[in-house]
């Protein structure tokens, strides 16, 4: 019998359709494979609070989708940036770490990945979980509808957008109030932002998200088990959103944590748990 082997958290570089990705992968290779995919301008440390526990039952792989993080950032010319191209990804992620059918999580626009790679290849998601995930439209107001503006959004995001509004996002909108913000994972964040090629990457990233049509067209198609987890406190998608996503998804499970945007940061221990007893059958 082959000993399996026990991954402390690594980071190694796959090449997928040429374009270079930065995976995080912990746990024992015998274990069962959970891909994470994290949101909107941060990377696979999004989950750091997470991904150790994770790894004492599970194969754990953390990428740092295209455009974020450390992995490479073409232009919008080379790829093309949106849940299908990232859906894509994830899929070619998983083909070259060889693990087979998998669970994904996907947090925020990561929520959207997760739910279009389950609805376009249902043979490669054995389980989804759906984590305070971009679905239905918002009504964005304030500073955060100034990069979509015409003409002027892409300069404001391109070159004024500075360190101070990046933490101003995450302190008022990504974790909830009362909670301390992690400001050195920010600021790390912020760093792999501030390049002129991430700017560009996030910014086609986020117009590309503007229309979320294709994401709600593809609920009725998700046919493996999914939980919808979410923040009561949510300043991003309200908690009304997980309601519907449990009714519009055939036999999804709900479970609402008294948190933000980012339930695993702000209970990281319940998060693992509630997870861990859906993705083993147990819930």
């Amino acid at each position: 019998m082959t000993e399996s082997r026990q991954l402390p958290r690594v980071v190694r570089d796959v090449t997928v359709r040429g374009i270079r990705v930065r995976v995080a992968e912990a746990g024992s290779e015998s274990s069962p494979p959970l891909v994470l995919v994290h949101g909107f301008l941060v990377s696979h440390t999004a989950f750091d609070e997470v991904i150790e526990r994770f790894a004492e039952r599970f194969h754990v792989l953390a990428p740092d989708l295209v455009g974020f993080g450390e992995s490479e950032k073409p232009s919008a010319s080379r790829y093309a940036y949106g849940v299908d191209a990232y859906a894509e990804m994830i899929a070619d992620v998983v083909a070259a770490f060889g693990v087979g059918r998998s669970a994904v999580l996907g947090h925020g626009m990561g929520g959207a990945v997760a739910l279009t790679l389950a609805a376009r290849h249902a043979e490669l998601v054995s389980r989804l979980v759906l984590v305070d995930s971009l679905s239905y439209a918002v009504q964005l107001a304030g500073r955060a509808k100034l990069p979509l503006l015409p003409l002027v959004g892409a300069i404001f995001f391109k070159q004024l957008y500075g360190r101070g509004m990046f933490r101003a996002h995450f302190r008022d909108e990504i974790f909830g109030a009362g909670l301390p913000p992690p400001l050195a994972r920010i600021d790390r964040w912020y760093e792999t932002f501030n390049a002129p090629s991430a700017r560009e990457s996030a910014y086609a990233v986020m117009t590309a998200m503007r229309d979320v049509s294709p994401i709600v067209a593809r609920l009725g198609r998700v046919t493996c088990p999914t939980l919808v987890v979410w923040g009561r406190q949510d300043r991003v998608f309200p908690v009304a959103f997980a309601q519907r996503l449990a009714r519009e998804i055939r036999d999804a499970r709900l479970h609402v944590l008294e948190t933000g945007h980012s339930p695993h940061d702000e209970q990281p221990e319940a998060f693992v748990d509630i997870v861990t007893e859906f993705l083993e059958g147990r819930r």
